[in-house]
């Protein structure tokens, strides 16, 4: 399972194009990590239920189009904390995100996980990748107990392919890289199948922040998003020489660790 250098709220696919575009000149075949596209969905705005996030978030019609780059990997993340009809929204997400998306992601408290398999097998992609966040209140639910996050986890295997951690969900909150290893490490002994990814602040100036995961696990996989903005604003646009200087400094860190 590759893993990636992620970016969520892209908007269209000039956007992708450029980033893909400096990640792959970048490389220059140092590193197998994959563009992460990430684009977000909620319930609402997958329902044309007005909602402030309604101008953030593409139109559910133009995330095909986003998702054109059969080089990148695709990734539809569908936010619902409250867990509204799981089964038929999550197939429909999957719907809207076209033939080239590759993974869904589900920014969710503890979903149904047989509602998450049903959902995934009745849609017109049965193969695709899911990620399960396990954020701030998943974790506080656990009662920040590594060992608690393993046991609610054990219900997901089988139709979960990574599991990402995150306190901060989208919000740019530092990331503390330490807090998160004892987690890392009890997923990683009892599911070593599984891919770890790691958010929460990361951004141009702040990539470093993961380097302590990234020197236990190599193979981690990264997400970008509310640090991507100078306004610091999640409603306002990404700035894209933020998001490039980001993966500059995140292949660097790559590198660093090797």
């Amino acid at each position: 399972m590759a893993p990636y250098i992620g970016i969520t709220d892209f908007t269209n696919f000039e956007q992708v194009e450029q980033m893909l575009s400096l990640l792959l000149r970048k490389q220059q075949s140092r590193t197998t990590h994959k563009l992460h596209v990430g684009v977000m969905m909620s319930y609402k705005t997958l329902n044309g239920i007005e909602t402030k996030w309604s101008k953030a978030f593409p139109p559910k019609e133009t995330i095909v189009d986003i998702f054109s780059s059969a080089q990148a990997y695709n990734c539809i993340h569908y936010a619902d904390y409250d867990s509204i009809n799981v089964e038929e929204n999550v197939r429909k997400a999957i719907m809207y995100s076209g033939p080239y998306v590759h993974a869904i992601q589900l920014d969710m408290v503890w979903p149904d996980p047989q509602e998450i398999r049903l959902a995934v097998s009745r849609s017109w992609k049965p193969n695709i990748e899911v990620i399960l966040q396990v954020g701030g209140k998943a974790i506080e639910e656990c009662g920040d107990n590594p060992e608690e996050v393993v046991k609610r986890l054990k219900p997901y295997i089988g139709i979960i392919h990574r599991v990402l951690l995150d306190k901060s969900m989208g919000r740019g909150l530092g990331m503390d890289a330490k807090g998160l290893i004892p987690f890392a490490k009890a997923i990683s002994k009892q599911y070593p199948f599984l891919g770890l990814v790691a958010a929460g602040g990361l951004g141009p100036g702040s990539v470093n922040l993961i380097k302590p995961l990234l020197e236990e696990f190599r193979s981690i996989s990264m997400d970008a998003q509310g640090k991507l903005r100078s306004s610091g604003n999640a409603l306002d646009p990404i700035d894209w020489d933020m998001a490039a200087d980001y993966i500059n400094e995140a292949l660097a860190v790559i590198e660093t660790v090797k």
